[in-house]
Parts: C-alpha cells; structure tokens; sequence
C-alpha cells in the first residue's frame, strides 16, 4: 500500500480510513503483532512515503502508481523492495490534494496478473 503520508499522521489515518482496522484501533492493531515494513503483512510506503521524495505537490500520485508498477514488476531497487511479493499482486495507492472545500481523493488496485 503506497498511502498519503504528507503530513506526520496521514498514513496512520489512512490505515484506518481505508479500513485495514477499524477507525481508531491502529496502535492496538500494530501492538496486537500487525507489520508495516517491508517484511510486513501490509507493507507501507517501501518507498519511504511522500515526504522521502520532498512530496512533489502535482506529481506525487504519479510517482506512487511509478512505485506500484514496479514493485509489482519486481523492478524495485532492493533496498526498497518488499520481502513478500512473490506471495502477492496486488498493489493499492491512495492520494489527495488540493485546498480545504475544494479536495481531491483517489485510491487505485493495481494488479499483476490480469482479471477475469
């Protein structure tokens, strides 16, 4: 899952959100043995989020679809790439952006394999 992470608590938020627990149960679901690394069982941000790349406002959705495709290609570089691929293909990204009254949010699947 590559998630909005611009500010401090946005991705923990969007955990939540998104609805991979319940709205706020993050802490106890972590404490409780959950991962977000890259070994994890939801890996998040492998690419180390928004901020790692000085959040290019405009062109950060682009860049987290960039980072799904190739993590999903297993083109990643190794130091980002996340440990349990073989036993997934999907990838999920979510973004926002705008201004208050007038915000824009989006979450993408992406796949591997193709649909039937």
């Amino acid at each position: 899952a590559l998630l909005y992470d611009g500010f401090t608590f946005s991705a923990v938020s969007w955990i939540e959100a998104l609805g991979f627990c319940g709205l706020g149960e993050t802490r106890d679901w972590l404490d409780g043995g959950r991962r977000i690394g890259l070994d994890g069982d939801l890996p998040v941000n492998p690419d180390g989020g928004l901020k790692s790349f000085g959040h290019p406002v405009g062109a950060s959705g682009l860049r987290m679809m960039f980072e799904a495709w190739l993590q999903l290609r297993r083109e990643a570089p190794p130091e980002r790439r996340i440990g349990t691929l073989g036993e997934r293909n999907l990838a999920l990204t979510h973004n926002l952006g705008g201004y208050p009254g007038e915000m824009v949010s989006f979450v993408s699947i992406l796949g591997s394999e193709p649909s039937s």
